[in-house]
């Protein structure tokens, strides 16, 4: 049987925060994304780009651009205590193979103040029927 786990309030608001800002981000509206969503003073751990979130919000603002009908499908969300870890896949292309990605958060209140994300590209032939979802 299934353990039923109830959620208080500020962690569901959390997990939803999360999600809302994925799909903001993917869906172009970056700066909502970030003025509801972020502490501009935390920090994101993408190797990829400078420090600072309003370093990590340029790029996503440039990959937006690049892929402007990038899908975002949420999988799974995790949470434990200020952390929410939010499993999706992402399609950059349509008709293209996908990522699969965790993104983890961090919050202060109602905001992130840090962030990470791995990635997984999913290949088209891959042996797994199982799927990476």
């Amino acid at each position: 049987m299934a353990e039923i786990i109830m959620l208080d309030s500020q962690t569901e608001a959390r997990r939803q925060a999360a999600k809302q800002f994925l799909q903001l981000v993917v869906a172009g509206q970056i700066d909502e994304a970030y003025q509801r969503h972020v502490d501009l003073n935390g920090k994101h751990h993408n190797p990829l780009f400078a420090e600072g979130f309003p370093a990590l919000k340029k790029a996503m603002i440039e990959n937006h651009v690049q892929l402007p009908k990038k899908q975002l499908l949420v999988k799974n969300v995790l949470s434990d205590g200020d952390f929410v870890a939010v499993h999706s896949q992402i399609v950059l292309r349509p008709g293209e193979s996908s990522v699969a990605t965790v993104h983890l958060f961090r919050f202060s209140g109602d905001k992130i103040v840090e962030m990470w994300e791995v990635g997984q590209p999913v290949p088209a032939d891959s042996p797994n029927q199982d799927g990476a979802f």
